[in-house]
């Protein structure tokens, strides 16, 4: 396993995870009109199996590059990857308030920094690479404000908390386990990891749920771009991060989501500019800048000529 390498390649698709997982909020709520959580997850995550194996085959349909292959925790990575944590996710949002759901992802990156300090080569944590995640934290209790942590009044809420805490943590300990994988295609880690998801998630989903219901064409457009563009494509992205430039920098991500989320609300709906918004993307940014200080000096500086 080689050393974390970050580049502006990397930084350019950490900013587009962050966009396009900003955004899937929206799009996810009009789904929610139209069809159940689970089967939003199913047909999300089955959409984008289907999609990402169908090129992967006609690409010759290679996984491990090597002689050594690692299938148990390549299971486990594809169950934690999006199956498990997307239905911790749905059944937790059913007792917690929307804030707290916002802010337990925004512990990846917390979760992460132990993790990768023990499991990854060059992930260590230091003093500064701490303060900064803190401080983006910080920017994400500012922008989601007192609902951060109100109660949902609901008498589940506790168990709806520890299961969005347990999803978070389902990506974090995703992201550690596939960076410590043998050398494999991007490609193939994204379609088996998604393969694994949709056959746990369907099956759950038909035994919760019962069958599904017909979501008509516009539901299906919804579910077509969410399978698509959220999950498929930036699946791909996830784990090319995650490969090259290491967990930890991929958990910033996980700060730019909710911002981004309410920056497209603003623009898109009309949403009022508070002055939390603007605070928010001060410290969170402040905080980027500060744990990722030394890959940000390598990128602008000039190398002599």
């Amino acid at each position: 396993m080689s050393e974390p390498q970050i580049t502006g390649k990397s930084w350019a698709m950490v900013a587009t995870l962050g966009l396009v997982w900003g955004g899937t909020f929206l799009v996810t709520e009009l789904a929610l009109a139209l069809m159940t959580p689970f089967w939003i997850a199913a047909a999300r995550i089955g959409f984008a199996a289907l999609l990402t194996t169908a090129i992967w085959r006609l690409r010759g349909g290679r996984l491990f590059l090597g002689a050594q292959a690692d299938w148990p925790n390549l299971l486990i990575i594809g169950l934690l990857s999006t199956a498990v944590p997307f239905m911790l996710l749905a059944w937790g949002q059913q007792y917690v308030t929307a804030g707290f759901a916002g802010v337990s992802m925004a512990t990846v990156g917390l979760i992460v920094l132990p993790l990768a300090h023990v499991l990854v080569p060059g992930e260590h944590i230091t003093l500064r690479r701490l303060l900064g995640f803190l401080i983006g934290f910080c920017g994400v209790l500012v922008l989601i404000g007192p609902e951060a942590f109100a109660s949902s009044g609901s008498e589940a809420e506790l168990w709806g908390r520890m299961a969005c805490v347990g999803a978070a943590s389902c990506y974090a300990l995703s992201s550690v386990l596939m960076r410590r994988l043998p050398p494999v295609d991007p490609l193939g880690l994204s379609a088996v990891t998604l393969l694994i998801g949709a056959v746990f998630v369907l099956g759950l989903a038909m035994g919760i749920e019962g069958p599904p219901t017909n979501p008509g064409a516009y539901g299906f457009l919804l579910l077509a771009f969410l399978g698509l563009v959220p999950t498929a494509a930036a699946n791909m992205l996830r784990i090319s991060v995650i490969r090259s430039a290491g967990p930890v920098f991929m958990s910033l991500t996980n700060y730019q989501v909710p911002l981004w989320s309410v920056i497209l609300g603003v623009v898109l709906l009309g949403e009022p500019v508070h002055t939390s918004l603007m605070v928010a993307m001060a410290l969170i940014l402040c905080g980027v800048a500060i744990s990722q200080f030394g890959a940000l000096r390598r990128l602008f500086t000039r190398r002599p000529v």
